[in-house]
Order: structure tokens, then C-alpha cells, then sequence
């Protein structure tokens, strides 16, 4: 064994105590911590010929990296839908590495069998019937592309072809409908081979996000009973806008479509009794993408997808070895999703659901809330800025009331601070900030220094004015 192997493995105790006291400084730290900084220009140092061991590459790590990191972990990171990490889901994530478990196959290990408990409280925490099958993914982009991989299954399955054997070719033109579609479902289409052009754009409701039902059933009529795709929103990106999702689903009594649901963080609003009914229809779709490193507060990389098609989702995904044994009435994970090896991704949600439960989770999700709804109340008795939208669910897009085009310097501005993070946007072609609330340490008091950013960021005066 290598030296430094041999004299680490020796130390191990000891030097994951010292990983976890930096842990632990981290965690303790955030509140005085930049929220985020623009990247320093790093060149990269040559690849070590005989290394320092873990705790000399602790102490680089310390010294040359962890200071140009954000505070994404924090209360006040509002940019992205990004939650934190629960005491229990970090816990579970350490355990997840110590573990090192592959859970694609249930041949060495009832590590899938975590795996499918986990799926089961996800879905009945969206309030998902059974027959909604799971399993976990990187993110919302990949749960996106497995759902819409298993709909370009389905569209051959009513051509009496399998795109899975003969490719996306076979299916000749296909028509994915949408109201405001995730940037996410033109790259997933890309991947899929139907390509970004195959979105048709329907008609919204007006000053909404939302799709405008009638519309929809207008384009789907124009399509004389060809199959279609449809791509529905439970809380888009700028404003949180749902669509009618039991409307949609109607409509399939009428015209042949498979309904993908984006949820990717709308569907937590199924915990909040105020905001449930957003997401009725849910259950109705035939298959749904939910982001959990989002709203559940999990470590990245964490999602689901759920369908109630797994036996086209096997058709796709089965992966024929046999060293990976049949494929069976019940597939290993191996033959659901594109990947053949990944990480336990469900121990951090088991750990962190098992923790707090529903109503643990419940009340995280009802915090948010209110706290949006706090700095919308704070922003709109700005003179400086304007409410684009509707604080909905947990995003508040606002804009500078007489300067939209300063946007951009009012974002540098805040990310200079190092009090908060927001993102640039443009809604309605006006250009605007977002702030996305979804971490569970976020407070009264931390929506309170951004609102007091906002006004200071509001006063400077722009370069050359006067």
C-alpha cells in the first residue's frame, strides 16, 4: 500500500474528526459567510507526483479553495431554488459516501429496497397514488429526460412501433405542447433526438404564466388525432404559476397525449393546506418530475421522477448483461433510468424524512412561504422596485420601478454585499430579479437584511449619473 494510503488509513478517526470540526466551522460560519462572489481567476496547480495525504490536502483545500465558495448552503441564497442540507440529510449524505453502495442492482445489497421506501414516502408525501412508480435522479433536468424519454416511447407505442428498437427516426414529426416549458425540456428533447423545434409554444392566460386550457385544446385539435406531447407547469421558474393540471387532464378524453407534469419544486406546495389545491390533478399525469435537492433540503445531487408507465420506462432503459441477472416483473434500478452506477441517492432524503417527517417538512415549506410573501410586502413599499408578478408560493420577481435596464448592476451590487444572492431574469420582456426561497434556516431576520440591501442597492447611483 502507498505510504500516505497506509499512514491515513491509520489516522482515519483522527482525520475525519478534523474533516468534521471543518464541517462543523462551515456550518457555524454561514451567517458571516459571502452569500455568494464572483469566481477569483484560479490557474490550475499540477497534478501531485507523490501527494500530502488527507491532511495536507485538507489544509490546501482550505487554503486555496473553500474561501471562493458560496454560501449556497445559507439562509439568504435566494438566487436559485436551492435548499440546504438538513442535520439528517448531511448525516445520511456522509453515510452515503462512507457506504460507497451502487443501488442500481439488488444482486449484493438491499440497498434498493431503501431506495423504493424512500420513492413510497416521496409519493405520498405529493399525495401520488401507487400507481405511480419512482425512482431517484441527478436533478430536475434528468427527471425531465427520463419522463419525456418514456413519453417518446409511448407516442411509438401508439404508431405501433418501439422507438427504443428503432429509434426516434421511426416516429417522423412530433409535436410536444407547452405554456412556458423549462428551459430543461428543449435540452432533454435535444438529448432524446426530437430536437428543440418539436416545442409548439400554446397560448398563456393573460399577464400569467399558466397555459390557457382553451388554447391548448386548440392545438391539439389542429393535430387531427396524432399523438402529442404535453408539458405542463406546477410552478414555473419566474413566478410560480401552476396550470389546471386536472383541465389538462381532461382533455385527454378528447385528444391522444401523454401529460408530463414540471414539478420539479411546485409539488412541495402539496404540503402547505393553504396552497394544496395547486396541485390538484397531479396524481393525473402520466409522469412527473420532482427536484429534491430543492424544496426537501437534501445535499445535491438529489431528484425524482415518477410514471405510471414503468413498463415503457423499462423498455427505454433495460440494460442487457448477463451479469446484471433479468429483467424481471419488478426491474433493478439499472433498467429504469440512464444510468448504470450511481451513488445512494436516497439515503440523505430517507435520513431527513425519517427525521422530521411529513410535518417537519410541512412546516419548512409553510416558513417559506410566508417569508416570500414578507419580502414582496417589503419590496412593494420600495418606491424603488415593482412587483412584476404575484408572490404565489415562495419566488418574488420584482424589477427597478423607473430603470429595469439596471438590472444587472443591482445584481452585482447585491452579490458584492455578500448579504445575498439573486438571479436576473426577464419576465414579460422586462428585465428582473428573482428570489427563490426554499432553505430551511432562512428567517424573519434574514428577509429583513435583504430587504435592507435592496434599499441601499437602490440608492447608489448608477456610473456617470450625476
Amino acid at each position: 500500500m502507498h505510504p500516505r494510503l497506509d499512514d491515513d488509513l491509520a489516522r482515519l478517526p483522527e482525520l475525519l474528526d478534523e474533516t468534521r470540526a471543518q464541517a462543523v466551522r462551515l456550518l457555524t460560519g454561514l451567517d458571516h459567510r459571502p452569500v455568494a462572489q464572483a469566481p477569483a481567476d484560479h490557474r490550475p496547480a499540477p497534478l501531485p507526483v507523490d501527494g500530502s495525504g488527507l491532511a495536507g490536502a485538507l489544509e490546501t483545500f482550505t487554503r486555496r479553495w473553500e474561501p471562493g465558495f458560496s454560501g449556497a448552503a445559507g439562509p439568504r441564497y435566494l438566487g436559485f431554488v436551492t435548499g440546504g442540507a438538513t442535520p439528517a440529510s448531511l448525516a445520511g449524505d456522509w453515510l452515503t459516501g462512507t457506504l460507497d453502495q451502487n443501488p442500481t442492482s439488488g444482486l449484493d445489497s438491499n440497498a434498493p429496497d431503501l431506495e423504493r421506501e424512500t420513492v413510497a414516502w416521496l409519493r405520498e408525501l405529493f399525495g401520488l397514488s401507487p400507481e405511480h412508480e419512482g425512482a431517484f435522479v441527478s436533478g430536475a433536468t434528468m427527471s425531465n429526460f427520463t419522463g419525456l424519454a418514456i413519453a417518446r416511447e409511448w407516442l411509438g407505442e401508439q404508431l405501433g412501433v418501439s422507438v427504443a428498437e428503432r429509434g426516434a427516426a421511426a416516429l417522423g414529426p412530433v409535436h410536444v405542447l407547452s405554456g412556458s416549458p423549462h428551459s430543461s425540456i428543449g435540452k432533454a428533447l435535444s438529448m432524446l433526438g426530437l430536437g428543440r423545434s418539436s416545442i409548439r409554444g400554446v397560448d398563456r392566460l393573460p399577464g400569467r404564466e399558466a397555459v390557457d386550457v382553451g388554447s391548448l385544446a386548440q392545438a391539439l385539435e389542429s393535430l387531427d388525432g396524432t399523438p402529442a406531447i404535453v408539458v405542463a407547469n406546477a410552478g414555473t421558474v419566474d413566478t410560480v404559476d401552476f396550470d389546471d393540471l386536472r383541465a389538462l387532464a381532461a382533455l385527454r378524453e378528447r385528444y391522444p397525449f401523454w401529460l408530463h407534469v414540471d414539478a420539479a419544486f411546485g409539488a412541495f406546495a402539496a404540503l402547505s393546506p393553504e396552497h394544496a389545491h395547486l396541485t390538484d390533478g397531479l396524481d393525473e399525469a402520466d409522469s412527473v418530475c420532482v427536484d429534491l435537492h430543492k424544496w426537501l433540503n437534501v445535499p445535491y445531487d438529489s431528484a425524482v421522477q415518477f410514471t405510471r408507465r414503468r413498463d415503457l420506462q423499462a423498455r427505454v432503459f433495460q440494460n442487457s448483461a448477463a451479469y446484471l441477472g433479468p429483467l424481471g416483473d419488478d426491474p433493478d434500478f439499472v433498467h429504469l433510468t440512464p444510468e448504470n452506477s450511481r451513488r445512494l441517492r436516497a439515503l440523505p432524503a430517507w435520513f431527513t424524512l425519517a427525521a422530521y417527517g411529513r410535518d417537519g417538512h410541512a412546516e419548512i415549506v409553510r416558513r417559506d412561504i410566508a417569508l416570500a410573501a414578507r419580502l414582496g410586502e417589503r419590496i412593494a413599499a420600495m418606491p424603488a422596485y415593482r412587483l412584476l408578478a404575484p408572490v404565489r408560493l415562495n419566488v418574488v420577481c420584482f424589477t427597478l420601478a423607473s430603470s429595469p435596464e439596471r438590472v444587472g448592476e443591482l445584481t452585482s451590487a447585491i452579490t458584492e454585499s455578500g448579504e445575498a444572492f439573486l438571479t436576473r431574469t426577464v419576465y414579460d420582456g422586462v428585465p428582473a430579479l428573482r428570489a427563490a426561497f426554499s432553505n430551511w434556516r432562512t428567517t424573519e431576520a434574514d428577509v429583513e437584511r435583504v430587504a435592507k440591501t435592496l434599499e441601499r442597492s437602490a440608492l447608489q447611483d448608477p456610473p456617470g449619473r450625476p
